[in-house]
């Protein structure tokens, strides 16, 4: 029996494939709970409605990160002092 090409399969393109599905299947359980979490929310517009969907991914700081941690950018570097 010869082989041809069509019966080879491309392992690492098929992990690339998976890691992509499973990201996004992630992304849109994180979306879809950060939309019924809004929903539930009295009183917000649309716009406050869209920015917390949009920013479900972000994660908060924990106090280790905030505490004695160097500045790694300085919040103006236009300004004259942080050069």
């Amino acid at each position: 029996m010869a082989r041809s090409e069509r019966d080879v399969i491309d392992f690492s393109a098929l992990e690339s494939e998976l890691r992509a599905a499973v990201e996004s299947e992630q992304r849109h359980e994180r979306e879809n709970a950060a939309k019924l979490r809004a929903v539930t929310q009295r009183g917000t517009s649309y716009n406050q409605f869209r920015d917390l969907v949009l920013s479900c991914h972000l994660k908060p700081l924990e106090k280790k990160d905030k505490e004695r941690a160097p500045r790694k950018q300085p919040w103006n570097p236009v300004a004259p002092g942080n050069k």
